[in-house]
Formats: C-alpha cells, sequence, structure tokens
C-alpha cells in the first residue's frame, strides 16, 4: 500500500505521534507539548502506511530569513526505506525561499543530512533546559 502524505494536522492523532517519537527513538514528547510544538510550526510532513503515522517532520519558518527544520522521525519499521529522506527533501523544499535553511539533529546523523547540502555550522549554539543530559549526549560542548 503506498504512504499517503498530509500537511495538516487537523486529523493528527497527538498521542499517536508522542508514540512515534518514542518508538523512533526521538525521546518521550507528550502529547499536548508535540500539539503546541506542530501547531505553532509553518510546515508539517506526516506520513500514513495504512492509515498508521509512520513518520513525520517539521519546520519553523518565518517566511523569509530562516527556516528551522526539526523533530523528523520514522517508525523503526520504516526506517531504512528511504522515508526520512523523503520526508527532510519535502521539508527543505517547502522552505526553498529562505535565506538559510537550518537543521537540527541528532548527534551522529550528520552524514545523512549532508546529502541534502546541509554544512555544519561554526557559530549555533544552544541553551537546554538540561544543559548536562545536552553535553552527555553530544548536542553541545563546553569548547
Amino acid at each position: 500500500m503506498p504512504l499517503v502524505w498530509a500537511d495538516s494536522i487537523d486529523e493528527l492523532d497527538w498521542d499517536e505521534l508522542a508514540a512515534l517519537y518514542h518508538a523512533a527513538p526521538l525521546g518521550n514528547k507528550k502529547a499536548a507539548d508535540l500539539k503546541t510544538a506542530f501547531s505553532n510550526s509553518r510546515f508539517v510532513c506526516l506520513a500514513y502506511d495504512g492509515g498508521t503515522l509512520v513518520g513525520v517532520g517539521r519546520a519553523l519558518a518565518d517566511g523569509v530569513d530562516c527556516s528551522y527544520i526539526c523533530d523528523v522521525a520514522v517508525l523503526p519499521s520504516h526506517q531504512g526505506t528511504g522515508l526520512g529522506k523523503e520526508i527532510v527533501a519535502r521539508l527543505v523544499e517547502r522552505s526553498r525561499g529562505h535565506r538559510k535553511i537550518i537543521l537540527y539533529a541528532v548527534p551522529g546523523k550528520e552524514p545523512f543530512y549532508r546529502k541534502f547540502g546541509f554544512k555544519r555550522m561554526n557559530t549555533a549554539m544552544a541553551i537546554f533546559e538540561n544543559q548536562a543530559l545536552a553535553l552527555e549526549r553530544g548536542y553541545v560542548s563546553d569548547t
């Protein structure tokens, strides 16, 4: 059965989305928090297989200067099939026209995103709610 693509959150099951992030695994994200994040995103990409949500991604964008792609997740059963690549490609395409497209990724996934033309930023910095955990997981460094 071919995938069904959606760019609207009107019919999104927030608990199903939270379960997808947990399974991906991209952490335990509360359904209510995901609803807030996705509702405030300019671009959303959802992939369904037989009515089941199997892949997602979103981008925060201002329409001119910056689009920030984040929260790309694919169910383990669909990882390695090109679904993540398609989600990122769709979000990059929707972000065209912005002066810069920024992407936040799990450490170790950089080679995957380089295929789209993303380069490591030398000036990106972050403040995390749990800085120690972010340091431990390789999201930030002390240098």
